[in-house]
């Protein structure tokens, strides 16, 4: 495919910006070749500055459950826009957005807008700690909960996709508050609260892991977490950054049935632009300032733009109750993998959850970061860019989630598995 203008303009970042990106994923280290720059989206597709047109799965990593430049969405922007960009005071949507959230998770009863995931997640830790007057924090190794000095170890997403074993820049002391098992290990989680269970603040957990790829609990995972936190007075985070709004409108939460002291959301609830949150129940969420001592502020937290645009999202999304179609879709683009693999001889495993899923090149099951890191990373590489020539884009790492929109129809997913029964046999 042509990249002419991508490599002039990945040649002249590099001179600019650490590693040509702005995000680690983007620079393709693990899949080789020159990145994509992109010229603009179009529903289910990708547009970049060389005018090649792809089928996107990566859908800005998962906030855009409705497609690229929405009709309503992109009306919405607008219309904000034109009245100011920024205030540095409250605004009516923020009001309404904080609503939404609140009446879709039982869990929730106020809500804190900040302006990403990474915020919310450690302005949480950071709440928890103060409610619980405890220090640490139990994370699960491939779980990725943004990049804060605490949460960082033995993560997901972009520190697995660059194989970062190390932490410079990060006190040793600060790395010891945080006590990191492997996902979907009741067991270790069991013991880990018998040897430090009085210092233990919060268990921090992906309800489905979607940053080592998609990796859903195992029954009675969630809910075993649920039952020792509470006995032994820390608090349960889920990290529904990802998930929120994505699985069930009211997130992995209301598929699994299993409650949260704390929920931090992101992507979705931001209609495409930059947002973050975090809530719980009143008790918790009053020692939030101005109510209480836990400090927290931001400049452009509950910016307009974003949260109009998130308004408009929820409320099409709730309003519309699509989940069943991206059940649909979802489903048919996992099965047309999982068979054109056998077709292709290409032992994979496909997870997925709703309109989340991954395709890992190792046999299955894959169920923790061990599991996915069996993965054949050449072959993975191989089959990107034999998507990427057929005309489908896909994350540029085989530790992140494919997203599904309801801008996507049959005929993109039946494209993108005529095209993977080609590129499996291409990758070998």
């Amino acid at each position: 495919m042509n990249q002419h203008r991508s490599k002039e303009l990945y040649a002249k970042a590099c001179n600019l910006l650490p590693g040509g990106v702005n995000s680690p994923v983007r620079a393709f280290q693990a899949v080789g070749g020159t990145p994509l720059f992109i010229a603009r989206g179009e529903g289910a597709y990708l547009v970049d500055v060389d005018g090649n047109r792809l089928i996107d799965y990566v859908c800005s990593w998962g906030p855009l459950i409705l497609g690229h430049a929405h009709q309503e969405v992109v009306e919405i922007a607008s219309q904000v826009l034109r009245l100011g960009s920024s205030f540095g005071a409250p605004s009516p949507w923020e009001v309404d957005l904080a609503q939404l959230i609140v009446d879709a998770l039982p869990s929730v009863e106020m809500v804190r807008m900040v302006n990403s995931g990474t915020e919310a997640v450690m302005s949480a830790v950071r709440l928890a700690r103060a409610y619980t007057d405890r220090d640490l924090v139990v994370k699960f190794a491939g779980g990725y909960h943004g990049h804060s000095d605490g949460l960082i170890v033995q993560g997901g997403s972009g520190i697995a996709t660059l194989g970062i074993t190390t932490r410079p820049g990060i006190p040793q002391a600060i790395a010891e508050t945080t006590l990191t098992l492997p996902y979907n290990d009741l067991e270790a989680v069991e013991q880990v609260f018998q040897d430090h269970g009085e210092r233990i603040a919060a268990v921090i957990v992906e309800p489905i892991a979607g940053n080592m790829g998609v990796v859903p609990p195992r029954p009675g995972f969630l809910e075993g977490l649920r039952k020792l936190t509470r006995e032994a007075g820390a608090l349960l985070i889920f990290d529904e950054v990802i998930t929120g709004f994505r699985v069930r409108y009211g997130g992995a939460q209301a598929l699994y049935g299993v409650l949260p002291d704390l929920t931090c959301l992101g992507k979705i609830i931001g209609g495409g632009f930059p947002v973050g949150a975090f809530g719980g129940p009143r008790e918790i969420m009053r020692l939030v300032a101005p109510l209480g001592p836990v400090y927290q502020a931001g400049t452009l937290s509950g910016n307009p733009v974003a949260m109009a645009c998130g308004v408009t999202t929820l409320r099409i999304l709730r309003d519309r109750n699509p989940y069943d179609r991206l059940e649909e879709l979802g489903a048919r683009l996992a099965e047309g993998l999982q068979e054109a693999a056998e077709e292709a001889g290409v032992p994979v495993t496909v997870n997925r959850v709703g309109s989340m899923l991954t395709l890992f090149f190792t046999e299955g099951p894959v169920e923790n970061f061990d599991d996915a890191n069996r993965s054949d990373r050449q072959r993975f590489s191989r089959f990107f860019w034999a998507m990427l020539e057929r005309g489908v884009y896909i994350p540029p790492s085989q530790f992140e989630a494919w997203f599904v929109s309801l801008a996507h129809t049959e005929e993109e997913i039946d494209r993108t598995v005529d095209a993977a029964r080609e590129a499996l046999r291409q990758a070998g």
